[in-house]
């Protein structure tokens, strides 16, 4: 559309095939860079000078979840560049800044389209952005938005004012479960290389080495350290509001340890499997404090520092007793 300001976008708040699939992608980890679109001021129906002025990041995740929360009303989209970074991560990278977002105001031409002298940032982008040093510089006084962009709507027809509710981050069920996917794919690598492993060491025993011995030791240790592994990726998120305790490592120790131990009993692999297991399942939900807004940087650190000896002893442990199983056993 043109505007005093030149021509500016007009976006659709419709969500097509191409943009879920792209969510898809994002979701599964296939892909983690360049999921992003150009800065600058988007249209979003029909704005004019008395429309609020939206601010937000250049991942495109981002921009597609705010665009299509704001179907049906006119406002500005003022799109900054986070490198492809979402709002909260941004702002603690410094990348949603004070000095991004005086940039994007003074660059975009804002002042030429709209009357009033006000932009609208998410309640997530706070801690990279000192309000009072952008009205300094660019005249606009910030407000802070809601933390879900789904509140958006009911913020504007509230006369741009913030309830309880819009304040509260969520962590739901389907907001964990949401990040379970992309946990399993970054750790494609690790997966191969400990089926390697087990089956490269499952050969030995007091016989020599025996490559038939090799396949099924090593497969069904495989299946219980995998097991233990998705325990802790996939059971202990889904029931982290269930289970007992406030530490992640030992909430994926728990549910590690169960799901181990069941396979372990299907398939006659021992104990050795299932603390290897167990140290997996632990390991996993130790890194899911990354994805929480239940946990801080001293919060992690105190977990790393009882997490991390207890997986790597487990670990070590666990593999010193299945390679020794043969021995103990004679080979049965």
């Amino acid at each position: 559309m043109e505007t005093p300001a030149g021509t500016v976008p007009r976006i659709s708040s419709k969500i097509r095939f191409k943009d879920h699939f792209g969510t898809f992608l994002v979701r599964t980890g296939f892909i983690r860079t360049n999921y992003r679109v150009t800065p600058g001021v988007h249209a979003v129906g029909n704005p004019g000078p008395d429309s609020p002025v939206i601010v937000t990041a250049n991942y495109k995740l981002t921009f597609d979840v705010v665009r299509r929360d704001l179907a049906g009303t006119d406002v500005w989209l003022l799109v900054i560049d986070t490198r492809g970074i979402n709002v909260w991560c941004a702002a603690g990278k410094s990348l949603f800044s004070t000095d991004e977002v005086i940039r994007k105001i003074r660059s975009s031409g804002l002042e030429k389209l709209v009357g009033h002298r006000s932009v609208i940032l998410p309640q997530l982008g706070a801690p990279g952005v000192a309000a009072h040093e952008v009205r300094k510089a660019t005249g606009f006084k910030v407000k802070y938005g809601p933390v879900r962009s789904s509140d958006l709507k009911a913020f504007i027809e509230n006369g741009l004012k913030t309830t309880d509710d819009m304040r509260a981050v969520s962590f739901t069920l389907k907001e964990r479960a949401e990040l379970i996917p992309i946990e399993i794919v970054m750790a494609w690598r690790w997966i191969l290389l400990a089926l390697l492993l087990f089956v490269l060491l499952g050969g030995i025993g007091p016989w020599g080495y025996d490559i038939h011995a090799a396949w099924s030791r090593g497969w069904d240790a495989f299946l219980t350290g995998l097991a233990g592994f998705l325990g802790g990726t996939a059971l202990a998120p889904l029931l982290m509001s269930r289970l007992p305790g406030r530490m992640f490592w030992l909430h994926g120790a728990l549910l590690g340890a169960i799901a181990a131990a069941c396979t372990a009993f299907m398939v006659a692999s021992g104990p050795g499997p299932v603390l290897i297991g167990t140290a997996a399942g632990s390991f996993m939900m130790m890194n899911f404090t990354g994805s929480t807004p239940f946990t801080s940087p001293t919060g992690v650190e105190h977990e790393m520092k009882r997490g991390i000896p207890f997986q790597l002893g487990a670990a070590l442990l666990g593999l010193a007793l299945w390679i020794a199983m043969p021995f103990i056993t004679g080979g049965a």
